[in-house]
């Protein structure tokens, strides 16, 4: 199902960036592509006038934000009662974590958000005054993230596609921060290799000091994937508005924004919940079964198939997804782990 923006922030998007010349938008937005592909930290600010920062929010702050929304979707559906009333969006460019944000979590009462880029605050500061009473009233901080950045109290902090454009300390520092300021943790980056190895580096280096993972890993023991040829990582399908289609030259009314991320919490109240199981891609239905490749408890992953001849486990598996939980205890006798090469994953 295709995750659309929410009206509030597509029609936000619309009211301050309409009118803006076509041509230099669509030269930023390839620009903007191309830097970020290379997976080379940049050396310089990215987002350095208006133009730019412009083109960054029509074609990133939507992907952002279904990304965001979804991460923060698994963690309620675990956590229900979870009330933030402050978060702080580090390195949240244009605020789209802020935003996804304030629509899951109706006690929001205060958002900063920190980004070394002035131009990109700028433009965002312009959207979010079409946005909800905390959006609105965000504060909007100037920050070059160093070793010693002091970060603003927060219930909830946010690291949205930040950490792969740091050198590898200044990873750390920024992790170590956010920790500092905040009691519970999202850390969210691309899905592909690098992004789930900087998510990866963060979740062990929390977990070390005593962090909590709420999602998406059902414990807080090594990651059962990291030293095989796979990476853990999620898919949220959003609707393309048409100034996203002119700028990308897409023609698709939708795209596929994959990511990995982690939640991680040193609240104590918290440490009791987990995840029971996660399935790690779609299901593959065949006739009469399906089968699911899970994170499990205990620590492992595999692949489990569902046959009809266990029509309670079979309906349940019918209507899994990519992301969606597991129960560990077998649902009845039919759900048979299995094991599969990381050659045979490949072909998938």
């Amino acid at each position: 199902m295709s995750s659309p923006l929410t009206p509030s922030l597509a029609s936000a998007l619309e009211a301050v960036l309409d009118g803006l010349p076509a041509d230099a938008l669509r030269r930023a937005t390839a620009s903007l592509i191309e830097a970020y592909r290379s997976g080379t930290p940049p050396t310089a600010q990215v987002l350095h006038d208006p133009t730019t920062a412009a083109a960054y929010a029509a074609y990133r702050m939507p992907a952002t934000h279904a990304a965001v929304t979804r991460a923060v979707r698994h963690t309620t559906d675990l956590v229900p009662g979870l009330r933030v009333g402050s978060v702080v969006d580090i390195g949240g460019g244009t605020g789209a974590a802020t935003w996804a944000v304030a629509q899951a979590f109706p006690d929001l009462a205060s958002a900063t958000v920190v980004d070394g880029s002035a131009d990109a605050l700028a433009t965002g500061r312009r959207i979010a005054r079409h946005g909800p009473p905390p959006v609105a009233a965000s504060t909007w901080q100037r920050t070059h993230l160093r070793a010693d950045t002091v970060l603003p109290q927060a219930d909830l902090a946010v690291v949205s596609y930040l950490l792969g454009e740091l050198a590898d300390p200044l990873q750390e520092a920024v992790v170590d921060a956010a920790a500092t300021a905040s009691p519970t943790l999202l850390i969210i980056e691309p899905g592909t290799p690098r992004g789930y190895a900087a998510v990866l580096a963060a979740r062990s280096r929390l977990t070390a000091t005593g962090w909590h993972v709420l999602a998406p890993c059902p414990q807080d023991g090594p990651c059962p994937i990291a030293d095989r040829d796979d990476w853990c990582h999620f898919s949220v399908r959003l609707d393309r508005s048409a100034l996203h289609r002119r700028l990308k030259g897409g023609r698709l009314g939708h795209e596929d924004e994959k990511f990995s991320y982690v939640v991680a919490t040193r609240d104590a109240g918290l440490r009791g919940v987990s995840s029971p199981g996660r399935v790690l891609r779609h299901p593959v239905s065949r006739k009469g079964l399906v089968q699911l490749e899970i994170c499990h408890a205990d620590g492992s992953v595999g692949r489990q198939i569902i046959t009809k001849r266990s029509p309670m486990a079979y309906r349940a598996a019918r209507d899994a997804a990519w992301g969606s939980t597991w129960p560990d205890q077998a649902l009845d006798s039919a759900a048979v782990p299995t094991t599969v090469s990381s050659e045979d994953r490949n072909k998938e």
